[in-house]
């Protein structure tokens, strides 16, 4: 039986590890990710003068060390009271993408905000919080309580569909940190954002029509529904806003909040999307023709 202070531990985590890319994209925002030249320390001090966007960069690195501790806690916690050995494998995989995260962080210090690394800490950052919300979830009492099977004859299969909408939304938030990081252009993230939005409107509306009784399964898809709506509201918000100041001499308030908002529900976008691909390999049966090729399964207990 789960424990339910890890599960609360676990969404204490996930908590916070949302909170960090809410605080990476305020030094990206508003332009402050060289305010603090050195690595990993500020100015060779453990605490340096909390000023203009100092705050930002100081902030981002002080919220990064919380979760980085957070992670250490989770993964020893699972390693001493969970049973399950591949939930066990999963926060040992967490605390190496931290420190991989903490790495590229302190890279693009290093060498200057290089577009490759800027752009590999954004998305290892949108796939981090993924999997701490997929531990919040395997540690919660829903998961223990079983799965509930039901069929989906459809073609094509809802698993292959689940993967292909969640590979589609981490695409396009990759293309989004390459716009912010001025390694592409805005078009490649509008042109991404459609086909995204595209693939969560077939993949929910299928398993809503098909599944509405299925109360994981359709609050998963609500969820991925009115979280992706909410996104893309934000985006055109954050590009007319950037619009809007262009001829500002720095980043002004409204566009910081929107493209901030933008970024962090783009993590939460993905996150859900996870959540529903794992809810849809746990409850629904796979046809016999594609037990063979996904070779992706989610534990049940």
């Amino acid at each position: 039986m789960t424990s339910p202070w890890l599960h609360r531990y676990a969404v204490l985590w996930s908590f916070c590890t949302l909170f960090l890319v809410v605080a990476g994209g305020l030094v990206t925002s508003n332009d402050a990710g060289l305010s603090v030249p050195d690595w990993p320390l500020s100015y060779g001090s453990l605490m340096p003068p909390m000023e203009g966007n100092i705050f930002y960069e100081h902030g981002h690195r002080m919220v990064a060390t919380t979760v980085g501790l957070l992670t250490i806690g989770m993964a020893s916690w699972l390693a001493r009271a969970e049973q399950r050995r591949w939930l066990r494998n999963l926060g040992w995989l967490a605390l190496a993408a931290v420190i991989a995260q903490g790495v590229l962080g302190g890279m693009t210090v290093l060498f200057m905000l290089p577009k490759p690394v800027s752009i590999g800490h954004a998305c290892l950052a949108q796939l981090f919080f993924s999997t701490t919300a997929a531990v919040a979830l395997f540690t919660s009492r829903s998961w223990a309580r079983g799965p509930r099977m039901v069929d989906d004859p459809g073609a094509p299969s809802l698993h292959w569909f689940a993967l292909a909408a969640s590979a589609c939304i981490f695409l396009q938030l990759a293309l989004g940190a390459s716009a912010r990081h001025k390694a592409l252009g805005i078009l490649p993230h509008v042109i991404g954002a459609l086909v995204a939005t595209g693939m969560v409107l077939w993949l929910t509306v299928r398993v809503l029509m098909r599944h509405a009784d299925h109360h994981a399964l359709r609050r998963s898809a609500l969820a991925v529904l009115s979280i992706t709506f909410l996104q893309v509201f934000l985006g055109i918000a954050a590009y007319m806003s950037r619009l809007a100041t262009a001829d500002a001499p720095q980043p002004m308030p409204v566009m910081v909040g929107f493209t901030v908002a933008h970024v962090a529900t783009g993590a939460l976008t993905l996150a859900s999307s996870v959540i529903l691909a794992i809810q849809i390999f746990r409850h629904v049966r796979r046809p016999l023709a594609d037990l063979q090729p996904i070779g992706v399964a989610v534990p049940s207990a």
